[in-house]
């Protein structure tokens, strides 16, 4: 399975007011494995960027003004996310500003979801974390996986961000350490570390809590992902 961990940054809040993509961040999984494909681009968005967007993101049009449009990128961007199941975290924010710039070029360009499927973790991090604060950052938190370096919001940052918690929120690694010689597919290139197996294993079986717990876990993931939990075919 191919999946695009995806993240934009925008001129505002609404693509119903005309505000315009200006940053999108792609991050490559295949087979549960976070791969070094990456896809980012800055657009220029030929209007004005809100002053609050860009206390969140840092942009200003003048750091845009030698970008290429959403026209000059469209084409390269589709061929990215082509057949893949995109990984968004609130799906209906940044889908609605693709299709948005899709429309802008005209109906033969047909919407985001003629290209590729879209999952939205936030649903699913609702239903796995009710009554909690489910942003980004409090996910990155709660699955300890660091964002400390992140000062700011960014497409491409928050992509690689949401594809370790999508990850650890689906039950799976990013990456598995196989061979010493291997190295990390993060950002950093840590060296993996064989792994030490002893000589005997204690099986600890789980008690029935645990087990209720990890049903609940599955239904959860199933429900968000429309019958898609490999673990419940099994």
């Amino acid at each position: 399975m191919r999946q695009i961990v995806l993240d934009t940054e925008t001129t505002g809040l609404e693509a119903s007011q005309g505000h315009r993509i200006i940053e999108i961040g792609c991050v490559e999984i295949v087979n549960r494995r976070i791969t070094e494909r990456r896809y980012q681009q800055y657009i220029n968005p030929q209007r004005e960027i809100d002053a609050g967007a860009v206390e969140v993101h840092g942009i200003t049009l003048a750091d845009l003004a030698e970008r290429p449009t959403f026209a000059d990128i469209a084409m390269e961007f589709v061929e990215f996310v082509r057949g893949a199941q995109l990984i968004i975290h609130n799906a209906s924010f940044d889908v609605g500003f693709l299709n948005m710039e899709l429309g802008l070029l005209g109906p033969a360009w047909g919407r985001t979801e003629d290209y590729c499927t879209v999952f939205d973790t936030l649903p699913l991090a609702r239903e796995m974390h009710p009554g909690q604060r489910n942003s980004l950052d409090a996910l990155c938190k709660r699955y300890d996986v660091s964002n400390a370096h992140r000062e700011r919001h960014g497409a491409l940052l928050d992509a690689e961000l949401l594809a370790e918690v999508y990850l650890a929120m689906t039950g799976g690694q990013a990456t598995l350490a196989l061979d010493a010689g291997r190295k990390h597919d993060r950002p950093g290139g840590a060296q993996a570390r064989p792994v030490q197996r002893p000589s005997s294993l204690t099986v600890v079986m789980p008690n029935a809590e645990e087990l209720a717990a990890h049903e609940h876990a599955l239904k959860a993931v199933d429900k968000a992902s429309r019958g898609q939990c490999l673990w419940m075919k099994s």
